[in-house]
């Protein structure tokens, strides 16, 4: 990956807008995360609680949060995954995927390690239940967000129209998002992420500031099926997630991979696309075929059968569905 000249944290970008920088002061999530902004603790013996998603992880010196990447070093609140780069490709933005956004176009996409949900068929294990002592972290390499963005705009030639965040979750580490948004939004390029929605809301309200378009994963509509991947009241903070990525005005499309046992009943999908369709009935849904992956790799994939049916629900009331993986 090529640097572009000027772009140091005194280059041209060192002046360029703090997306949410209100977010990164003493109440910040609990935390900063570069050395010059970290946080001193309230007593570095008690635990801290680190305030990005719904776990509210209480973090002691050395030990980590569910996400794997967040943890207490000398009485501050830091993470291991910012800017620690796993992948790095230039997509389609359809892979993300989405439809409606620029279509046609190029996307650079940047994913690090960790996750804070524990779903049994994920098909990025290697790095999203990678923690900060795993493999994926050992083979990561760090790149800045001036670098980043460099980066970017050294491909623009080749079609690409900005930063997409994706691969693992990317707001387990939102201030790595919100620095690279900063500079890609002044530079001209958009910013797209790709997350679960499981998250506080200060930290996806700071985020959306930044972001240009979204594809928010509904794994399920049942708390039970959230409960079942490690997210307590799930279906609740995805749901906020999505109204409050509409009412802040970014362009929004909705993933749910269709999973035998978790998101195949069609009486929950039917009222999954009622309540998409009571906020916008033009939210493109995608539905994505399972196959088997990870701890789930000895089950059966979706069948293509199964999927028309649920394309077929989603139709009666959502304008623009698709389906992926088939």
């Amino acid at each position: 990956m090529s640097e572009r000249s000027g772009m140091s944290h005194s280059g041209r970008f060192a002046g360029a807008p703090e997306c949410g920088s209100e977010t990164r002061g003493a109440d910040a999530f609990g935390t900063a995360l570069v050395p010059e902004t970290l946080l001193e603790a309230q007593g570095a013996r008690d635990p801290i609680v680190c305030a990005v998603c719904p776990h509210e992880c209480r973090l002691r010196e050395g030990s980590f949060g569910v996400c794997g990447t967040r943890t207490v070093s000398a009485g501050r609140i830091v993470s291991l995954s910012y800017g620690q780069a796993t992948a790095l490709a230039l997509d389609p933005i359809e892979k993300k995927p989405l439809a409606r956004f620029h279509p046609g176009s190029l996307v650079l996409s940047y994913g690090s390690f960790g996750c804070n949900l524990r779903c049994p068929f994920c098909q990025n294990s290697d790095i999203s239940m990678a923690d900060a002592e795993g493999r994926a972290a050992s083979g990561a390499r760090f790149v800045s967000p001036e670098a980043l963005v460099a980066h970017a705009l050294d491909l623009r030639d080749c079609g690409n129209i900005g930063i997409a965040y994706t691969y693992n979750e990317p707001l387990i580490a939102p201030e790595y998002l919100l620095d690279c948004a900063a500079f890609a939004r002044e530079a001209g390029l958009a910013n797209v992420a790709v997350t679960n929605g499981y998250i506080s809301a200060d930290a996806w309200d700071a985020a959306l500031r930044c972001l240009d378009a979204v594809n928010i994963d509904l794994k399920c509509y049942s708390e039970e099926g959230y409960r079942s991947l490690g997210a307590p009241g799930g279906l609740a903070v995805v749901k906020r997630s999505i109204e409050a990525a509409v009412a802040a005005g970014a362009h929004v499309e909705v993933t749910t991979l269709v999973v035998p046992g978790l998101s195949d009943d069609e009486g929950l999908f039917e009222q999954e696309c009622a309540w998409l369709a009571s906020i916008d009935p033009s939210i493109p849904l995608h539905l994505s075929r399972f196959f088997p992956a990870y701890r789930m790799a000895e089950a059966q994939p979706t069948s293509r059968e199964l999927l028309e049916r649920f394309r077929r629900i989603a139709e009666a009331s959502l304008a623009h569905v698709y389906l992926g993986n088939v």
